[in-house]
């Protein structure tokens, strides 16, 4: 194999990609290219170059422990606590191969981007891991098709390692008649968060450009040297770390950066339009997925998740229907969706944050109905799965079998409920529902209480570490 490592930086967010992608469900758990998701895709496109054993994620917890918990258990993870941009992450990942006694070329990239060359992509992370080798970091830099304002751009020096260059200076985000200028001139191109380094390298230049971070790398070093689990010694101390990208924080600042003219094609996904790109399309050049009827509709993408979407006489639109939310925009203007997830934040939204299907490490939930004293979900656990031993204080639970068995623990008792058969938690009890046996457990739950919100649960023991 190659020696070198992949860090996955699964954390993004995702907002302009509003209703599909949410804060826990985010743009890279989503098949936006495919059958896979975007993460399985960026790892899949990593083979043969890394090995399966050498792919360490670094991502939110609540993400991880959620939507990419049945996907991601099989890699390393490091779980971040709270969100702090890249900087924090890519330091995280390097200090634990340093930790381990390692000190490899780590190939540092987003789990939400598509590269449909795998071939190309590998090829010139081995053309980049030569550079890194001798203390560069490498940052890769795409062939501008479009004089973007939504990117930031690198501006390329005079050859160092082959085809990898010095960088002359970053432009960030810059307004159009400057982005047409670079492209006229050129030289430049788009900066695609894609790096090669080794991880002491990326460790030392944090320690003279980011003292503040390397501050609490240190202190986490210092716990697990006496002990503790890198993971317990991260929660202790990740959100004193300064909230900065490495671009911002070390690239910009660093006189060991580099960068690698890249040939393959490559989207960050950052829009509905983007997605509207790399899509397959119709004889008309719409972009469709799901339940879709239309009449004299061109250049569109239309998504569906479920209800039927009748469209008549749009073009350039787009459509996106989701159980609890449908986005209506043309294709132009689909960068300003996240305006309006910010609008919506401001409002306390709650489909900014959760979709209608909730994931969580023991399998999902889903609200069927909501009023003000009651609420109906569909909860279905996988195989050997079960929820925290929990109780609520402010509601009660009604829990029916549909499918498979269920272990219920309730107060002191242990119960085994059958299909077709059912259970009932009082307020203030504790419980725990799991499933041991070999098909997914199906239960409908029905909440009574004054109060149903989701933060009512006091956990005593818990398979997946949350408080």
């Amino acid at each position: 194999m190659s020696g070198i490592e992949a860090v996955v930086l699964a954390g993004g967010s995702g907002t302009r990609l509003w209703p599909a992608s949410r804060r826990l469900m985010p743009k890279q758990f989503l098949p936006l290219a495919g059958g896979q998701s975007l993460l399985e895709a960026t790892i899949a496109r990593l083979a043969p170059l890394v090995a399966e054993e050498d792919v360490r994620i670094v991502g939110g917890r609540d993400q991880m422990l959620g939507p990419g918990y049945a996907f991601t258990r099989r890699y390393r993870v490091l779980l971040e606590p709270c969100a702090r941009n890249t900087a924090p992450a890519v330091g995280l990942a390097a200090l634990a191969a340093r930790l381990e006694g390692r000190d490899p070329v780590q190939l540092v990239l987003p789990a939400d981007h598509v590269i449909p060359d795998g071939a190309a992509f590998r090829q010139a992370v081995q053309e980049a891991a030569r550079a890194a080798q001798e203390g560069w970091l490498v940052t890769f830099s795409i062939q501008p098709s479009f004089p973007a304002t939504g990117y930031g751009y690198i501006q390329a020096g005079e050859p160092l390692v082959g085809e990898v260059r010095r960088v002359v200076r970053f432009v960030e985000k810059p307004p159009l008649e400057e982005a047409k200028r670079m492209l006229e001139e050129g030289g430049y191109g788009w900066n695609a968060g894609i790096f090669v380094w080794k991880a002491s390298a990326i460790l030392a230049e944090m320690e003279k450009h980011l003292p503040e971070l390397a501050q609490v790398l240190d202190a986490i070093a210092k716990d697990v040297q006496q002990g503790k689990d890198l993971q317990a010694a991260v929660d202790a101390h990740f959100a004193k770390a300064p909230e900065i990208s490495v671009d911002y924080g070390v690239l910009e600042r660093s006189e060991k950066v580099a960068t690698l003219p890249a040939s393959f094609r490559w989207s960050d996904v950052g829009s509905w339009r983007a997605v509207y790109e790399v899509a397959e399309k119709d004889e008309h050049g719409n972009a469709v997925h799901g339940r879709v009827k239309l009449r004299d509709v061109k250049h569109s993408l239309i998504e569906s998740t479920g209800r039927l979407v009748a469209a008549i006489g749009l073009e350039g639109m787009a459509v996106v229907e989701t159980p609890d939310a449908v986005l209506v925009a043309p294709l132009a203007r689909s960068e300003e969706v996240k305006q309006l997830v910010e609008e919506l934040k401001r409002e306390h939204a709650p489909e900014v944050d959760e979709p209608r299907r909730v994931h969580r490490p023991w399998g999902w939930y889903e609200v069927l109905l909501e009023s003000e004293f009651y609420k109906i979900k569909r909860i279905e656990v996988r195989p050997g799965a079960s929820l925290s031993l929990q109780r609520h204080r402010h509601r009660s639970e009604h829990w029916v079998v549909v499918s498979g068995a269920a272990e219920v623990v309730r107060g002191e008792e242990t119960l085994l409920v059958p299909q077709g058969e059912s259970t009932f938690i009082p307020p203030g009890v504790k419980h725990r529902l799991a499933n041991r046996g070999r098909i997914p457990l199906r239960v409908i739950e029905v909440q009574l209480g004054e109060y149903l919100g989701e933060d009512d649960i006091e956990r005593f023991e818990d398979d997946y570490g949350r408080g």
